[in-house]
């Protein structure tokens, strides 16, 4: 590896969480507010030391960046392997951020065993980052339980009325997905050193494998139900409801920001490079599973009473989405669902603390109890209005852009797949405005909500920085879409290389007639548009055909 780090910059993101939460075992449980600074501070401190990913990632090289390497356990070929691209840096700076956002959140929510909770967050929040990381095969799968242990806690000590039986079941969904991965994790291990004689967990090594069909059949079946039940996907979502419904707001909100792109960042970085062909193979099956989903999660959303469990359901609709995206094994879909990874992480993540603030001043989550409440609370109003542009996908924010790359990517492999993605779409618009119109129009029926107070300082820089990458990812893409490029390209070198649908030259000659007519309607936009991240985003397609 020739990009390793002189500096152990992954390490510090990595463990400066964990510092704090070893440093609360030492502070008294009765000084809650020096826990609640001493946490936040960390957690601050973890965003900002993550930055330098931002600013330092070499966008112009596939090599992985910022590279640490250390023999773990040598017998077996495990090391403490950590490195990044574009794609876990953007997760990275994801997780840091709303594990900043979370732990805020909670000044005041929490009351009980306040010493145990920010200890359990902080340590989710080393957990998540590990994963993102991991390098070495073995490492990622110890990071990946590792975040099971805090979630757990977090969502039996401190859920709400049914937070036991959430728990358990979050935690054996999870743990059976997990050692059916384990399994896969240990079939490519093995298969790895029949040929070369080498025991390694070295997942870059693994990207260069060629595997017999037949093999890595069963091994994608094995990561498919590890990664889907964390995503989660049709007909593995049930437990996802009952645990964001159940667990207090900072945990519904790292579980929907981040936890769930584990799944997803599973697919991308081990089934679709190590197993290209029987992700191709599989490709039908993921993809009704993901419209089904989308719809499925829509309509049931519509009919909740439970404004938390709307925006739970909510969550499988768009999650669905973002699978659908990745397996067109398009350029363009692989990158429109990596984007939509990061705006679902900060549409839903901003909706669930808006359903926070609304909780801890009511302590109810039934949407008859609300109305007119843009009258008491007008700013809480007008970010619940963005944010819920946001989830809907309205044009100038960050949705938009995710979601018109998914379609994009989805209609040059099947017309009919667009099609009943488009129809998700719609139904997501209907259940989230149904919601608004509810809750914040018309009259103040209910008088326990008369005296409510509007979102205060804190709360309102929970929800600033969420604003301000809503509008930024809504206006101006690119820079997000650039430092994505090579982690696309290094998916697309392994499952789908020659893929050109919207390069009329390089198409097959069956394919030439709807090349022609999608290069047609993208010059259209081509032509009445002149921001930067939309021309990037129509053109990433013939870039990626023409590798």
């Amino acid at each position: 590896m020739s990009n390793t780090a002189e500096f152990p910059l992954l390490s510090l993101i990595m463990f400066t969480p964990l510092v704090g939460a070893v440093l609360l075992l030492f502070v008294s449980k009765h000084s809650e507010n020096a826990i609640r600074w001493i946490a936040n501070g960390f957690a601050v401190l973890g965003f900002l030391v993550s930055l330098p990913l931002w600013f330092w990632l070499d966008q112009g090289t596939s090599d992985w960046q910022f590279v640490e390497r250390l023999p773990w356990i040598p017998s077996i070929g495990a090391e403490y392997f950590i490195g990044v691209d574009g794609f876990s840096a953007l997760l990275i700076l994801l997780a840091t951020l709303m594990g900043a956002i979370g732990i805020l959140s909670s000044w005041t929510a929490v009351t009980v065993r306040v010493k145990e909770y920010y200890v359990f967050l902080l340590m989710l929040q080393t957990g998540m980052i590990g994963a993102f990381v991991a390098l070495d095969f073995l490492l990622f799968f110890v990071f990946w339980e590792v975040m099971l242990v805090p979630m757990y806690f977090l969502i039996g000590i401190w859920g709400s009325t049914n937070r036991l039986y959430s728990a358990i079941k979050f935690f054996l969904f999870t743990l059976v997905g997990s050692v059916i991965m384990l399994l896969g994790i240990l079939a490519v291990y093995f298969y790895y050193h029949e040929v070369t004689g080498v025991y390694t967990f070295d997942i870059t090594r693994f990207h260069e494998l060629n595997m017999p069909f037949d093999l890595q059949w069963w091994v994608f079946l094995a990561f498919f139900l590890g990664f889907a039940v964390k995503v989660p996907m049709f007909p593995f979502h049930t437990w996802l409801p009952d645990a964001h419904t159940d667990a207090p707001t900072a945990g519904s909100v790292i579980l929907a920001a981040v936890l769930l792109k584990m799944g997803t960042y599973g697919f991308i970085r081990f089934s679709l490079p190590i197993l290209p062909e029987a992700a191709q193979a599989f490709v039908p099956w993921v993809v009704w599973l993901s419209i089904i989903g989308i719809i499925y999660g829509a309509l049931v959303a519509m009919a909740q009473r439970d404004w938390k469990r709307l925006v739970a359901y909510s969550s499988v609709s768009h999650m669905g989405m973002v699978m659908l995206g990745m397996f067109a094994l398009t350029p363009v879909g692989i990158t429109g669902s990596i984007v939509q990874q990061i705006n679902h992480g900060i549409s839903t993540g901003g909706l669930f603390l808006l359903v926070g603030v609304v909780y801890e001043r009511r302590h109810t989550r039934e949407i008859s109890e609300y109305g007119g409440l843009s009258k008491i609370m007008p700013v809480y109003a007008a970010v619940f209005l963005v944010m819920t542009m946001s989830s809907i996908g309205l044009p100038t924010l960050n949705g938009f852009i995710g979601e018109i790359l998914i379609l994009q990517g989805i209609f040059v492999v099947n017309k009919v797949w667009a099609a009943f993605a488009a129809t998700g779409i719609v139904l997501g618009a209907a259940y989230m405005l149904w919601l608004y119109q509810r809750t914040m129009f018309g009259e103040v029926n209910n008088p326990k909500n008369e005296g409510l107070s509007d979102i205060g300082l804190r709360e309102f820089a929970t929800f600033a920085p969420l604003l301000i990458l809503a509008v930024w990812i809504g206006l101006y893409p690119k820079p997000f879409i650039d430092r994505l490029d090579t982690s696309v390209d290094r998916v697309m070198a392994r499952v789908n290389s020659t893929y050109a649908p919207l390069n009329a030259d390089a198409a097959e000659e069956d394919e030439a007639e709807p090349a022609a007519a999608a290069a047609d309607l993208l010059a259209q936009v081509d032509d009445e548009t002149t921001a930067d991240g939309v021309d990037r985003l129509v053109r990433l397609p013939v870039r990626g055909g023409s590798r």
